[in-house]
């Protein structure tokens, strides 16, 4: 028995949410719908004019954890917060939500603990303004063998890919984790981290076990308009490569196997977190052994769970909800 049914690695980052209106990002320079990478004053800047902000443990990978830990799987995530306010309320925080923080908050350093302002205009989109902090600064020390070593599924988050210590922390634990026997796996995060990256993560495809990604990023990796061809591409670069399209019937090919997964649209209060909690039910189904549609339509009932409220982790009883369809 593994120590741990699945694992991330990942940027522990703070979330600070607040609504806004479209005006507001325009005035604050804020670019709608993506992630974008800022330094510290712009980060105390964008703070300090929040209104009536929230504040919880996120991180793309972290949120997939804790959606996991939500469902029932024991698992840890391994991330590094500096030990201040921030990174000990982050590590208490995980531990809460039933996640093992593998790493202790580190004393002294220059770097804060990482945070993320998410601005929620109306339609439900969010923009994201990240000071990764001393997330940046996680490599290999920070990835135990015995934890690495002891899990059934392994999830990178390719933001790290932003640093080349955390690209050689990934290698060291994608190598660990399948010597002894796990899945080792990634998400894509983002288009704009695929271009930074391209070429890595081409060749990173052909040492894993899956890859999650949207349209958006699926097209960027291959350079191509066209996501049947990119998608097809894929699935000859790594067994098992995952596809969402917002609103739309989710992908997944298999080796010679594609399994469609319908989707029922639903008006968005918030997306954060969306392809976070897809991926949680999602790696939820594979960890459990069911279909590809089954796993499919987990992915999709704990997405649209986490769409309905504010917030990226899940407030309703998510394994409840897949024993109502019969699928657990």
């Amino acid at each position: 028995m593994s120590t741990y049914q699945a694992v991330g690695i990942g940027n522990a980052v703070v979330d600070v949410i607040s609504q806004c209106e479209d005006a507001f990002l325009q005035e604050m320079g804020i670019e709608k719908g993506v992630m974008t990478l800022i330094d510290q004053d712009r980060a105390e800047a964008l703070y300090a004019a929040m209104q009536n902000r929230t504040q919880a443990p996120g991180g793309s990978v972290a949120n997939t954890v804790a959606g996991m830990g939500a469902l029932g799987l024991t698992t840890g995530f391994i991330g590094r917060v500096n030990d201040d306010a921030l990174g000990r309320y982050y590590a208490k925080a995980m531990s809460d939500v039933g996640s093992h923080f593998v790493n202790a908050p580190v004393p002294g350093g220059e770097q804060t603990s990482s945070r993320s302002m998410i601005f929620v205009s109306p339609d439900g989109e969010r923009s994201m303004n990240t000071y990764l902090g001393i997330s940046t600064e996680l490599g290999p020390e920070d990835v135990d063998d015995s934890v690495a070593g002891e899990c059934d599924l392994l999830l990178l988050e390719g933001y790290l890919y932003d640093k080349p210590r955390g690209k050689a922390a990934f290698t060291e634990a994608a190598r660990i984790c399948r010597e002894a026997g796990g899945l080792a796996g990634i998400s894509l995060s983002d288009p704009f981290c695929v271009d930074r990256h391209r070429s890595d993560f081409r060749a990173l495809l052909r040492e894993l076990d899956y890859v999650i990604g949207n349209d958006h990023e699926w097209r960027a990796l291959y350079q191509t308009e066209d996501l049947d061809a990119a998608l097809t591409q894929a699935s000859r670069d790594t067994r098992l490569v995952v596809c969402t399209r917002s609103g739309d019937a989710v992908t997944i090919h298999r080796g010679e196997d594609v399994t469609e997964v319908p989707v029922t649209p639903i008006k968005p209060l918030d997306t954060t977190g969306a392809g976070d909690q897809f991926a949680a039910g999602f790696l939820f189904g594979l960890v459990s052994g069911v279909p590809m549609a089954v796993a499919g339509r987990m992915g999709c009932i704990a997405a649209a769970e986490v769409i309905t409220h504010y917030g990226a982790r899940p407030e309703a009883d998510v394994l409840e909800m897949f024993r109502a369809e019969g699928l657990v």
